[in-house]
């Protein structure tokens, strides 16, 4: 192979592992084609935006923990019912009268304690992490049905409304406290990941564990470091959400766990694991949520939600063949 073609193959192959690359023009060509095919292009209305950013932050909080997680080789279906549990530790706690910020960190531990456990049911376990946060998936839904009652509890915050505004208030009275944090957590997730040791220790364990292990990386210990992450961004999600919607309730985050993995793929993680980048993952999960955003402009029936992900999440698995075929060819 000549100096021409092995730097063309460098290229490819350099270019198959920013996918991130194809979810950016996803993403453009999505806001030019929103932007002019919706009614009175109420799409680029501030208020819409605005809606897109308190919302979205909440969901892309949990897809750029969930993607750290897929890329090192595990899943986590668990995210929408620990969600709602870990809403409903806040609500409790909050109704005791105790210190905001005190109940801000036992929910922000509670939910890193159960991302532990998934992290030690899967590797000490051995059990594939699909199965294992299916069934803690049901688990934590059913105890917080049961629990609860099913019924909606209400959030008094009138005499903590400035520690209130530090999650769903605004910055120069438009940006939303939201999208703040959002955008902290995935500078620190990124740094960590594209910058950090820990992140080659990820990487180099979602791609071939076997060999990881070979050169002296605990494996299970990264795998388990990573679900906690996911458990502590899931927990901070559902105070931002409690919030926001004043209130808990038992069906939050219904659906979530699979719109979190279709985000994820989007946004150019492997379902092998192995690949993937910050930057990919927070823009697959924002298409989501303008997707989900057009379908309300629109007013279609909510039922159509169900066909357009069903629609995403197969496309999201063929894009990630299509990917690792091409990146095997280049290889």
């Amino acid at each position: 192979m000549n100096k021409l073609e092995k730097k063309n193959s460098k290229f490819l192959e350099y270019f198959f592992n920013i996918s991130s690359l194809g979810t950016i023009g996803m993403f453009l060509v999505l806001i030019i084609l929103l932007t002019f095919f919706t009614a009175e292009r109420n799409f680029l209305r501030l208020d819409n935006i605005r809606n897109l950013l308190f919302f979205g932050s909440e969901f892309t909080i949990i897809v750029i923990g969930a993607g750290m997680l897929m890329i090192v080789g595990e899943f986590d279906l668990s995210v929408g019912s620990v969600l709602a549990f870990c809403s409903f530790v806040f609500v409790r706690l909050f109704a005791m009268d105790l210190n905001p910020f005190l109940v801000t960190i036992i929910t922000l531990i509670c939910g890193g304690v159960i991302g532990m456990i998934n992290g030690l049911i899967t590797t000490k376990g051995r059990i594939l992490s699909f199965i294992a946060t299916l069934g803690t998936m049901m688990f934590w839904r059913g105890i917080t049905v049961l629990i609860s009652g099913g019924i909606i509890m209400p959030l008094d915050t009138s005499g903590f409304k400035f520690f209130a505004s530090a999650f769903i208030g605004k910055v120069w009275y438009f940006f939303p406290s939201q999208a703040v944090w959002l955008i902290l957590f995935t500078v620190i997730l990124g740094l960590i990941l594209h910058r950090h040791r820990f992140g080659n220790w990820v990487f180099s364990t979602g791609d071939n564990e076997k060999a990881a292990r070979s050169m002296a990386i605990n494996t299970d210990k990264v795998k388990i470091i990573c679900f906690i992450i996911v458990g502590f961004l899931v927990a901070f999600a559902a105070v931002i959400q409690t919030f926001r919607l004043g209130a808990f309730s038992s069906r939050v985050g219904t659906g979530w766990e699979f719109k979190v993995v279709a985000a994820a793929v989007v946004g150019g993680t492997s379902l092998r694991g192995g690949r993937g980048n910050m930057l990919g993952i927070f823009i697959g999960a924002f298409i989501i949520v303008i997707i989900e955003n057009a379908l309300v402009i629109a007013r279609l029936p909510y039922e159509w939600t169900y066909v357009v992900f069903g629609v995403i999440i197969l496309f999201s698995v063929m894009l990630d063949l299509f990917i690792e075929r091409s990146r095997k060819r280049v290889i």
